[in-house]
């Protein structure tokens, strides 16, 4: 009867759940502007009852309210809790930077074996300063003057033993200056593979009750700072086929701490560290200065905002569908890295690229560019010359952006026919958008821009005035084969005083009428070697009494 009621008691007791080491593999991330999400991938077996999955060794700056878990298997599990905890290990479980720890200990070994070898060259240096000062003491009763052979022998070996020493020393200095540049760089690698977690790690513990034992796929989320990506482009000018080759890729860089090793990539455009809402206005008083009063409503304003981050911080993201994607979808075809194109998933207020083939990007913070897509776009092009800024004709190029995908900003490398000629920028462009593509200098326009003449004379019936006359010549030649349109821009001043009257002359304003800021712009259609030739004359009349500033 006691026996019975025992066992009774027994089984009223919850048994502890089983702890098991999960070995999980990073199978997919999403990079943004500030932040990624890592996911993790990894198949278990569970026996029948509680078990406490644990992933360990993740980075210490991961976001814990970020944390998501999914999994799909045979087990029919439910996951009862997730919950994270700070740990510290004496030793470097990242092979790459364990390497480097080692790697530098070698180092200080070898710096440890010159700091010895300084040492025996101190003391024999001092052993030789004792032998020259007896050589050169005066005699003494016990020891008497050495004869010319010995004197001239101690000495040869003196001055032969110093110059070894010296070239010995010097040898060592090189040798501590190499090591000295070697550890530094070892040590920044380093700095840069640890990032700012050293040997603190984060351990998740998942835990899922299965009624039977069977396999459970489990896939682990978390939000980790340092990681961020960048739009690039590569502008490939084709003049004769008046087309642009743009390639659109990431520059993706991550300092997280874990290397991202073949990877399903995605880059995002959302922003989640500027929150879900839009802030709110605070009312703007106008008051009596009191310093008193202003502190206290600076300090009111200051928890309002504070108030307003926290209700408006970034929560966790629901992997929850991004995961079942990259455990279910089969694997992305490879591509040729140059022909390699995204997919694009659009969303209400962001959009995602889904990489084509896997990816790798190091935790070293050194830039990984990968392709987004490439589009051949149809380009009307024509060039842009500033002759009194600089006597050069840059090319642009107006563009539709007939792709699905939206250009963020961002820099951009212009090649034309195949040729490396500057670097530019591209501004935020939508699908559909026209835009202008700003592609460098071209030599195959000719620019030239010279004042002529600048002439002062009196006027007014008693010379109580001044009058200056400038007139500038501005030449334009194609010295391409092909017919081209040349946007030419100079001015002339504005007078801010009515005492000081400005006056066109040529081009005359029923010709070429400026802008209300002095602009003038001509449109030239130049054929193959055509040279067209621009006169810009005006006057400038002031009295003799004023002081006109701005003057050329």
């Amino acid at each position: 009867m006691k026996l019975t009621r025992l066992f009774a008691l027994l089984s009223l007791v919850p048994l502890a759940a089983l702890a098991a080491p999960v070995n999980s593999t990073i199978s997919a991330v999403t990079v943004y502007p500030d932040r990624a999400v890592v996911t993790r991938s990894a198949t278990v077996d569970l026996p029948g009852g509680t078990t406490e999955l644990v992933f360990a060794n993740l980075p210490q700056a991961l976001n814990e309210r970020s944390l998501q878990v999914s999994g799909r298997g045979t087990a029919q599990a439910l996951i009862l809790d997730v919950s994270a905890k700070q740990t510290y290990v004496d030793f470097t479980p990242n092979a790459r930077v364990k390497e480097l720890e080692d790697q530098l200990k070698g180092l200080g070994k070898q710096v440890r074996g010159l700091d010895d070898r300084t040492n025996l060259l101190n003391a024999h240096q001092a052993s030789l300063d004792r032998m020259e000062a007896a050589l050169f003491a005066p005699p003494t009763k016990d020891v008497p003057r050495p004869d010319l052979n010995q004197f001239t022998s101690s000495l040869n070996y003196l001055t032969e033993q110093k110059a070894k020493l010296a070239t010995e020393r010097a040898s060592l200095d090189e040798q501590r200056e190499e090591l000295s540049n070697k550890i530094n760089t070892v040590q920044a690698q380093l700095n840069e593979l640890r990032g700012s977690g050293g040997k603190a790690f984060k351990t998740v513990t998942v835990r899922v009750s299965a009624p039977q034992a069977g396999s459970l796929d489990v896939a682990l989320s978390y939000t980790v700072p340092g990681a961020s990506w960048a739009p690039s482009y590569d502008a490939r000018v084709l003049s004769a086929d008046r087309a642009v080759a743009l390639g659109y890729f990431g520059i993706v860089r991550q300092s997280t701490g874990e290397d991202w090793k073949d990877v399903a990539l995605t880059l995002s455009t959302a922003r989640p560290g500027l929150g879900g809402a839009a802030p709110v206005l605070s009312v703007w008083n106008v008051d009596v200065f009191n310093p008193i009063l202003l502190q206290r409503q600076a300090l009111d304003e200051r928890r309002r905002e504070m108030s307003a981050k926290a209700m408006n911080a970034p929560t966790a993201v629901n992997m929850q569908s991004m995961t079942s994607d990259a455990m279910g979808a089969p694997p992305p075809e490879e591509k040729d890295a140059e022909m390699a194109s995204a997919t694009i998933e659009a969303g209400a207020t962001s959009a995602a690229f889904k990489i084509a083939v896997s990816s790798s990007v190091p935790s070293d913070n050194s830039p990984q560019k990968v392709p987004i897509t490439s589009a051949r776009l149809a380009a009307n092009p024509e060039y842009l010359t500033v002759p009194k800024r600089l006597a050069t004709a840059y090319l642009t190029a107006k563009v539709v952006n007939s792709s699905e995908f939206p250009l963020l900003a961002g820099a951009m490398n212009v090649f034309l026919d195949g040729t490396f000629v500057a670097t530019s920028s591209l501004r935020t462009v939508m699908s559909g958008e026209k835009f202008d593509l700003a592609l460098g200098a071209d030599e195959g326009i000719s620019v030239k821009h010279k004042r002529v003449n600048k002439f002062t004379e009196d006027t007014g019936l008693t010379n109580s005035g001044k009058r200056i006359t400038y007139e500038y010549l501005i030449t334009i030649q194609n010295n391409k084969k092909t017919p081209e349109r040349v946007i030419v821009a100079d001015q002339i001043p504005l007078s801010r005083n009515e005492k000081i009257v400005v006056k066109q002359l040529s081009p005359t304003p029923g010709e070429l009428k400026p802008t209300d800021e002095g602009s003038l712009k001509w449109t030239l259609d130049l054929k193959p070697g055509e040279k067209r030739e621009l006169t810009v004359k005006f006057t400038i009349d002031y009295p003799n009494d004023v002081n006109v500033a701005g003057l050329d």
